[in-house]
């Protein structure tokens, strides 16, 4: 069991497996992108398995797949294959911008795979090509009603953007009162590649439930895990709920449970925190197993009690980062 400096029970894995993605959101990254890291800096499938195997036996058992967008690697379904084996790991999800994942959610059912997070910040099409500046908009809409209408557990991240997509708040809880999907309503995050800096946002969390609030004054607040970076809530006659994730205002630090790999190997205690260690080459070595397990407990051993005191360890060059390369 994983247990931090804090006292947090640590038993929750995002892994990135890569740092490309196929769109180029405005909030993530610069129109010309980023350098994305050479292929033999990235881990490799049998790498990120045996990293998956290391932590499930370590306490881990969950595991979100992430990057970039993780069916950019045309051989995700091989670790995925392998992760379904993995004694101990009860829950794999992915998130994804479900522009690729249309002809492997048969696989996915097969293997019980289920639990997947869509990243969509439009669902108008002249706003979502704005945003992620290609033509896929039909592509995304058309996977994400069959991933809704084929039992698959939804959820929709909606990142709210000031001047760019609030007006979509209230016509995509429309769109989806039908559903059994959770949509919910992301803070902006600094991460964006160096295209923007800001120190506070007009669409907090609060700012984002009283606009709901002016259309369904009536919603009714729902309990949630102890663990959920979400607060969530119920709307009268809509099938689905929806939550807000205070990502910027970081209220949600005090029971985090989660550690972050990107694809790189860098191990992540806090999305807003400089990486605790390097494990590609320890995976790599002769000793990789104990290598890597003194890492973990190392860096879960030092972590920042919040998300502003991991930001205060680079906070001159937090804004330098893309949530594609960090693991969202």
């Amino acid at each position: 069991m994983l247990i931090d400096n804090h006292n947090r029970k640590i038993n929750y894995l995002r892994l990135a497996v890569t740092d490309r993605c196929n769109l180029r959101c405005n909030y993530c990254m610069p129109a010309e992108g980023i350098d994305f890291v050479k292929n033999d800096k990235l881990l490799t499938i049998s790498e990120l398995a045996q990293v998956s195997e290391v932590l499930v036996g370590q306490g881990i058992d969950k595991i979100r797949i992430t990057g970039g967008e993780p069916f950019v690697r045309k051989d995700l379904m091989v670790l995925l294959r392998k992760l379904t084996t993995l004694e101990g790991l009860n829950d794999i999800s992915v998130t994804t911008n479900a522009t690729l994942i249309g002809s492997h959610i048969d696989e996915l059912k097969e293997l019980g795979i289920k639990n997947v997070n869509v990243s969509l910040d439009a669902i108008n099409r002249e706003t979502f090509e704005r945003i992620t500046r290609r033509n896929q908009f039909d592509t995304v809409h058309n996977n994400l009603i069959r991933l809704i209408t084929e039992g698959f557990n939804v959820r929709i991240n909606f990142i709210v953007l000031d001047g760019q997509n609030e007006q979509d708040i209230i016509p995509i809880l429309e769109l989806m009162k039908h559903y059994n999907v959770s949509v919910r309503f992301l803070e902006e995050m600094p991460f964006n590649g160096g295209s923007k800096n800001f120190a506070s946002i007009k669409w907090n969390y609060k700012a984002i439930l009283e606009h709901i609030a002016e259309h369904y004054p009536n919603f009714e607040k729902l309990e949630s895990h102890p663990t959920s970076t979400s607060i969530n809530y119920k709307i009268p006659g809509h099938k689905g709920t929806f939550g807000i994730i205070p990502s910027f205002s970081r209220t949600f630090c005090g029971t985090c449970n989660r550690l972050r790999i990107t694809a790189t190997g860098d191990v992540i205690t806090c999305l807003y925190g400089k990486p605790k260690a390097n494990i590609r080459e320890m995976v790599r070595g002769k000793n990789s197993v104990e290598e890597v397990q003194n890492a973990i407990l190392k860096a879960v051993g030092s972590r920042a009690k919040t998300g502003f005191d991991a930001q205060e360890e680079h906070a001159k060059t937090i804004f330098d980062n893309s949530m594609t390369s960090i693991g969202g």
